[in-house]
């Protein structure tokens, strides 16, 4: 038996708006197979092609004897899962079949009554772009919407009072008769296609709300928010079609009345439904509260409301939650309802709810409008008629409570009095929740409360808090005032202690006094204002720790936002370590620059005669006066030599120290030999002490033999053991002891002991680190003054630099920590504080390095002093490894560098590890056999150029230096050399006859000598030399330019070329990248050119083991 005939409307309905014509279309494709129907259970099963590999199965049960409504049940496994397009093309083929034609095999043929061309039946049948448009505009098919009004009243219980009672549609009769307990509902509603009147038809909650649905998409989205915004207070067993009303009287979000506003916009009327004429909604509404007499006696208290300009009658008003009203009309045989937005203060709503009015009893009336009616009036508008009297409603009265405490400490705490009611206090809430509060009066004051507050104190207004300090002076100079000004009245408890704010600008004075240490004075600083002297210590304290103000003992208190006293605090921090001082901040008498400065920002600046005496002519080091060259001198000073001999005897006469910094091989040696001539002859008897690398001490002894023949010297080579005198029976015979680092750091006591002229450190990097013995040492040496001889003061960082002053001129800067903070941070590592722009910040703080070490440093470059010295030819020669050198280095690299990137977080612990795996790859760079002799047979590509290079210029017949680091590859390059029987000569640490071996080579016994970087970068003079190569690059470029100054140096007379020997893409490359970096900073400090620098950090660790 078939099934029954299904009509298309019914189908067109279940299915709504776009699913019904994609049903069409998979119908005249056909997609539907194995129709089946089952007449026991009135259930018709198919199988739907959809867009996947397997067909849908589609369930439908159907009911005849509904014919307008047949379909019970239409369910999918698609993803819609019911009323689809796939239950559409069921019924539809199932229709066909009922007809009697071959639909199912032949469906483009059959007509089911839409009028779609059979020609476009199959072509319709693919996803169209049209799918993809689900918002777009609705075509002129689409079914409008309203919404429907009803009122209704409940109705008495009919059995049970615990029963919900059932509500029913009034009627005027009913409504005039009694209007308790009225509901207003509304549902959504539909036009009807053949009559044109509003229907619910199929516009229930949930047909609207479906997607793809028949109605127009705005629409519909509309009434979707609108059951979002109804939908928690739906009333529960009003009609039996609930389900499809929502009740308006509980709906409580203010959103509803912006989303009935829209209706109009979108087309949307608002329809009232049964007895209902009209539902309009108002433009504006307000209410009020009115009171007048009685006609029995007492008072009648009544709710008014003017709705779009007309009056209302409080008892057809009822409340729609708290945010608005329905008002309602009734004549012969309809009713009106006009819905407006108006906020319901609780008093309103309650009279409401009462049915418009109260009475107050006659006994009662004069309680009520004494009481009462204010709390009315704080709350709502209030109206008295009559000749009712109402008492005027008092804004309330703002108190502060201040209780003084200890340490100028006091708590304070805003509350509102209101006349016949307890004190409640402002918590600063936007809603008190107290009823009989006036929160918009309330509001008002505290708006001028704070304007007075944030006049008075910069502190952000609190309705209760804890003030100290200087908040507790400026709040009760500043901020009670004003708020006594405002009204508010103010309550103290404690002793109330009297503040004044000093408002003059600062006068500083400064001054030096002498100590009992002869390099340093006491720094007195004096500031008054207002004539009071402020005390220091607390006022250098508050300006350290950033106050912006300061409190004194007596009660004054002033700004600290002055421009000279932020000068005078960065300078006196300066100075010193405020941890270091014990009396008080101090200057060094090295410290001339900053006292300039001091000068500056004082008023008036009392130096001690002493101080003047010691820093004068510091102040003007450029124009220093010339000093004959003492007569004991065997040498003609160059130019240069003389304005550095004149300014080491300046510094002398004034016993101060200083670094001589010049270029390699511009002669430091024979200027600090004649200032100690100089001392000599003007009547120093004391000896002076040299210091010097192992390697260099015997070119001391030689140039004094030289240079000042007249000078006794003697050497100290070993400790006090393995020699005959002590130090100090040496120094009493002597005008120059000579020694090496190594033994002042191992007879530290010895030298101790000794008073001597002064000290003079030659290649002062070795005492570069402050944490070491050896820095200790130098520094606890007796001496009038010390001399720092270095071409390098600045190596890997400025603490370089800070370690070597911190002997030459001590308490130029403060501590380490704060010459980092200062300097090594924002100068380095790029670190400035929070309120400073990076690039300017870093610039002052160069500038201001630069200032400080200027008449204490003096630096000299071979460009501008030896300009006729034959110029320097450098040259990067990048030598590609062999494919099996290559291989093994690439191995190694790729497991070093997984190891090395996982411990630089802690480099510090991990430091002796990464420096290990940085050696293995330089050595692999060079050759594999220094790493692994099995590796011996790979050979080495560096040394296979190098000998290239050598055959040819030694057959021209220029001399040759060699430099490496490593004496392991030194030792390869000379194995090589007798192999090719290129003559050479060897300088390394295990070097026994130093001197005899540089002999030889300026005899032109060998024409290339190999050094060692270590033992032969320094104190060596070789101009017969005039090529270099540099085998491997290392990160420090002032150890490859002492090596490059070996030659290129004063009596140099030929052209010297310099190769850099660089394996091709190897750590080598990242370490010359780092070493450029390095020589920036060197640059910037020391020859006044742009701002760079960097540090051996992790992070450029990281960079050589990147790519």
């Amino acid at each position: 038996m078939p099934a029954p005939f299904v009509a298309p409307d019914a189908i067109r309905r279940r299915a709504m708006g776009a699913g019904y014509e994609r049903g069409v279309r998979y119908f005249r494709s056909g997609a539907v197979r194995d129709i089946a129907w089952d007449d026991a259970t009135r259930v018709l099963t198919a199988q739907v092609r959809g867009s996947g590999a397997h067909p849908y199965s589609c369930t439908i049960r159907l009911d005849p004897g509904r014919p307008a409504a047949p379909i019970l049940l239409a369910v999918c496994s698609c993803p819609m899962e019911a009323d689809c397009k796939h239950t559409v093309a069921a019924l539809l083929a199932s229709n066909a079949a009922l007809e009697g034609s071959s639909a199912v095999s032949a469906p483009a043929v059959v007509s089911v009554g839409v009028d779609v061309p059979v020609s476009r039946a199959r072509a319709d049948s693919a996803p169209s772009w049209r799918d993809l448009m689900p918002g777009a505009p609705h075509d002129s098919r689409s079914v409008p919407l309203a919404l429907g009004f009803d009122l209704t009243q409940r109705r008495a219980a009919d059995h049970s009072a615990w029963m919900p009672r059932r509500a029913e549609p009034v009627t005027p009769r009913s409504v005039s008769r009694s209007a308790s307990e009225l509901l207003l509902r509304a549902r959504p509603l539909m036009r009807s296609p053949s009559t044109g009147a509003w229907i619910k038809g199929e516009a229930s909650w949930e047909a609207v709300r479906r997607p793809g649905g028949s109605f127009a998409t705005a629409q519909a989205r509309w009434f979707a928010e609108l059951y979002s915004i109804a939908r928690d207070v739906f009333a529960i067993g009003a009609f039996p079609d609930s389900s499809d009303a929502v009740t308006l009287d509980t709906v409580g979000s203010v959103l509803l009345w912006p989303q009935l506003r829209r209706a109009e916009r979108l087309g949307i009327a608002l329809v009232g439904m049964n007895r209902l004429s009209t539902v309009t909604l108002a433009s504006e509404a307000e209410s009020a509260i009115r009171i007048e007499p009685a006609e029995t006696g007492g008072l009648r208290v009544e709710a008014e409301f003017v709705i779009a300009g007309e009056s209302c009658d409080a008892a057809s008003v009822r409340a729609i939650g708290r945010s608005g009203v329905y008002a309602f009309a009734v004549s012969d045989d309809s009713i009106r309802v006009t819905l407006a937005e108006v906020p319901l203060s609780d008093p309103v709503h309650a009279l409401v709810s009462a049915g418009g009015h109260i009475a107050v009893a006659e006994g009662e009336t004069e309680e009520f409008l004494r009481e009462g009616s204010p709390r009315l009036a704080r709350r709502a508008v209030v109206r008295a008629s009559g000749g009712v009297s109402i008492p005027p409603a008092h804004d309330p009265t703002p108190v502060l409570s201040v209780e003084f405490r200890a340490a100028d400490t006091l708590h304070y705490a805003f509350a509102w009095d209101y006349p016949g009611l307890a004190r409640a206090p402002e918590s600063g809430a936007p809603d008190s929740g107290d009823p009989d509060r006036d929160r918009g009066a309330e509001e008002r004051i505290l708006r001028e409360v704070e304007a007075a507050w944030t006049g008075g104190l910069e502190l952000p207004f609190q309705p209760a808090g804890t003030l100290q300090e200087v908040a507790t002076a400026e709040f009760m100079t500043r901020v009670v005032p004003a708020l006594e000004r405002q009204g508010v009245r103010v309550e103290t408890r404690g002793t109330r202690r009297a503040y004044r704010e000093l408002t003059g600008a600062p006068r500083i004075t400064v001054s030096t006094v002498e100590s009992a240490d002869a390099d340093w004075f006491d720094l007195g600083v004096i500031v008054a204002i207002d004539g009071r002297t402020i005390p220091f210590a607390p006022l250098f304290t508050a300006l350290t720790l950033g106050k912006k103000k300061l409190l004194l003992s007596d009660g004054r208190y002033f700004s600290l936002a002055h421009p000279a006293l932020h000068r005078l605090r960065d300078l006196i921090d300066e100075a010193a370590d405020v941890a270091e001082w014990e009396t008080g901040p101090r200057i060094s008498r090295h410290q001339s620059s900053l006292w300039a400065d001091f000068e500056d920002v004082a008023d008036e600046a009392v130096p001690a005669r002493a101080w003047r005496a010691a820093v004068e002519g510091l102040r003007h080091i450029d124009h220093v006066e010339p000093t004959p060259a003492p007569s004991g001198l065997r040498a003609q000073l160059r130019p240069y030599q003389k304005s550095g001999f004149d300014w080491l005897a300046f510094l002398w006469r004034h016993r101060l120290g200083g670094v001589l910094a010049d270029d390699m091989g511009l002669g430091k040696t024979v200027q600090m030999l004649a200032l100690v001539a100089h001392a000599k002859e003007s009547g120093e008897h004391r000896p002076f002490l040299v210091v010097a690398p192992t390697s260099v001490t015997s070119t001391w002894r030689d140039e004094a033999l030289r240079f000042t023949p007249g000078l006794r010297v003697a050497s100290v080579g070993s400790t006090r053991g393995r020699r005959d005198a002590s130090v100090g029976a040496l120094a009493a015979q002597a005008d120059v002891v000579v020694t090496s680092y190594a033994l002042l750091r191992l007879s530290e006591a010895e030298f101790g002991d000794v008073e001597w002229a002064a000290v003079i450190l030659d290649e002062a990097q070795f005492v570069k680190n402050p944490q070491t013995k050896l820095h200790r040492a130098a520094q606890a040496l007796r001496a009038d003054a010390t001399y720092a001889i270095t071409g390098t003061p600045l190596e890997n960082s400025l603490i370089d630099l800070w370690s070597i002053l911190a002997l030459a001129a001590p308490g130029l800067f403060a501590s380490g920590r704060r010459f980092r903070q200062d300097y090594v941070a924002p100068i380095e590592q790029g670190k400035v504080p929070e309120n400073q722009e990076g690039g300017a910040y870093r610039a002052a703080r160069l500038e201001r390095l630069r200032r400080r070490i200027r008449p204490l440093v003096l630096r000299r470059t071979k460009e501008i002093v030896a300009p006729e010295l034959p110029p320097r030819q450098e040259q990067q020669l990048h030598i590609e490894l062999s494919p099996a050198h290559r291989g093994v280095y690439d191995t190694v690299l790729q497991r070093e560098r997984q190891k090395v990137l996982g411990l630089l977080d802690d480099l510090d612990r991990n430091r002796f590890i990464v420096f290990r795996s940085l050696t293995l790859l330089r050595l692999l760079s060079l050759a594999p056999e220094l790493v692994d002799p099995a590796h011996a047979s790979l050979g080495s590509s560096k040394i296979d150029a190098l000998v290239d290079q050598l055959g040819e210029i030694v057959a021209e017949g220029h001399r040759v230096l060699v430099f490496s680091q490593f004496t392991s590859f030194l030792a390869l390059v000379a194995r090589r050399l007798e192999r090719e029987q290129i003559g050479h000569t060897q300088l390394d640490g295990s070097t026994r006859h130093r001197d005899e071996v540089i002999a030889r080579f300026r005899a032109g016994e060998s024409p290339v000598f190999l050094i060692s970087l270590k033992a032969g970068g320094f104190g060596l003079t070789l101009t017969e030399a005039d090529y270099v190569f540099l085998l491997d690059p290392w990160w420090n470029p002032a150890a490859e330019a002492q090596a490059v100054d070996r030659t290129h140096r004063i009596g140099q007379d030929r052209t010297v070329m310099v190769y850099r020997m660089i394996a091709s893409d190897t750590i080598e490359e990242k370490v010359m990248a780092l070493q450029q970096r390095k020589a920036r900073l060197f640059t910037a400090v020391m020859d006044d050119e742009a701002l760079f620098g960097q540090t051996l950090s992790a992070d450029d660790i990281r960079t050589l083991f990147e790519g």
